[in-house]
């Protein structure tokens, strides 16, 4: 933090001090700056709609998945890009209710999908519940996938 201070009062007395020098550095370093955010920005862009391609469906689905996983994920990359890795956290709703019912703590199941799904491929597996606040059960809950954080390669 100091050291930051320091750097920023050096620029400007050197701006101040000798303009005709200092001034089309100061320039040529905000371009640059200005071009790594566009970029940034432009990246996260895209990310996002291209998580917003995939289509995540969460089941409550004991007879279908094994004991201690009963919730049946379905990924469906609707990209036009491979997906490298996808994490997301589960929350679980009373239906037409806006409350998470999901407890986050750190024993929390941490969920991640595929290593590579390519475009156009879906992917099926079957995984643990989160913890449920007392009192619900899962088969009366709708489970959605949230926090989606997902990398695809170009």
């Amino acid at each position: 933090m100091i050291i930051g201070a320091v750097l920023i009062f050096t620029w400007l007395v050197l701006l101040l001090r000798y303009p005709s020098k200092a001034l089309p550095v100061s320039l040529a370093a905000a371009v640059g700056l200005g071009i790594v955010a566009g970029v940034v920005v432009w990246q996260d862009k895209r990310d996002a709609q291209r998580l917003e391609r995939l289509q995540l469906r969460l089941d409550y689905a004991p007879q279908q998945c094994p004991t201690g996983r009963p919730l049946l994920v379905l990924i469906d990359n609707g990209n036009d890009v491979p997906l490298q890795e996808l994490r997301w956290k589960v929350g679980a709703y009373a239906p037409g209710d806006t409350v998470n019912l999901a407890d986050d703590t750190y024993t929390a199941p941490r969920y991640r999908g595929p290593g590579e799904l390519l475009p156009g491929s879906q992917w099926q597996d079957c995984l643990p519940l989160p913890p449920l606040r007392n009192g619900y059960r899962p088969q009366t809950l709708e489970f959605r996938a949230e926090r989606l954080q997902g990398t695809f390669s170009d």
